[in-house]
């Protein structure tokens, strides 16, 4: 009998102990819940802690700053010498100069469409600096063009996309702009070739600076226009340069590009913007 109660007193007891320690289902629920909201607030702040980098411009950050400082240069300093230039300078000299640094351009345009094994437009450019040069004033004019010899200009940049080097992440260059790897590594070559101390006994700092405010002069309306329509200057003109350029390599006819819905099936294409190799 007292083996009975005994047991009946211990069976009680585990039963009392297992009620006590059973957590109601209304506060499991209340925990879990806890715990979920707890798990999504850390993952949202963990997203908006590391920002997603563009594989095409990943120094975004550093990027714009330099992109800040040439607006504000240009603002305080290039556009309104540019202005000035444009109204006090007749259009008839502003095109001769113009020109005359057009045609020490197209040298070296000449030079890259032989590097790119374009002999045919290679030779039609020697023939477009030939007859600028004998015939235009050393080039202040453009007989050529009404020779049917336009102007094709190539650089060292597009030569290095042809044979097959791939533009690379985006970068902004102070003063010079907009550009990538490829081609600011090609940049310190294409201004030497381009510079008038090479054909001329000039000072180069002076000829720079007026073939600068030059080229400032003649853009002066488009800049305008783009400060107008483009919500985001910096995006629109990071994207605007690799499409001109893609362009530029490819001379006017990039392949299409192919989109991750379109065949899936499909192996991925290759990402380059290198054209394929041409015969001479």
């Amino acid at each position: 009998m007292r083996r009975a109660l005994g047991l009946a007193c211990a069976a009680a007891t585990l039963a009392l102990a297992s009620g006590c320690a059973s957590v109601p289902p209304a506060a499991s629920t209340t925990a879990t819940s806890a715990t979920t909201a707890t798990t999504a607030t850390a993952a949202t702040a963990t997203t908006k802690a590391t920002p997603v980098v563009n594989p095409v411009d990943p120094w975004e950050r550093w990027n714009r700053k330099v992109f800040a400082f040439n607006e504000a240069l240009d603002e305080a300093v290039l556009r309104p010498v540019a202005q000035a230039y444009r109204d006090v300078v007749p259009p008839l000299v502003r095109t001769g100069v113009g020109n005359f640094f057009g045609n020490i351009g197209d040298v070296w345009s000449t030079a890259n469409h032989f590097l790119q094994g374009k002999v045919g437009s290679g030779f039609e450019m020697g023939m477009r600096v030939l007859s600028n040069t004998l015939f235009g004033l050393g080039g202040i004019l453009d007989p050529a063009t009404e020779l049917r010899l336009p102007r094709r200009s190539e650089d060292l940049g597009q030569t290095l996309g042809v044979w097959g080097v791939p533009a690379g992440p985006y970068v902004v260059l102070p003063v010079f702009g907009p550009s990538s790897v490829r081609d600011a590594a090609a940049l310190p070559f294409d201004r030497y070739a381009g510079s008038t101390s090479l054909y001329f006994d000039a000072n180069v700092w002076a000829t720079s600076a007026l073939q600068l405010v030059s080229v400032r002069a003649e853009l002066l309306a488009t800049t305008q226009l783009l400060s107008d329509i483009s919500l985001d200057k910096y995006s629109f003109l990071r994207d605007a340069y690799f499409a001109r350029r893609r362009d530029q390599v490819y001379d006017g006819a990039p392949p299409l590009e192919k989109f991750e819905d379109e065949g899936a099936d499909d192996p991925a294409p290759k990402t380059t913007d290198a054209p394929p190799k041409k015969g001479s």
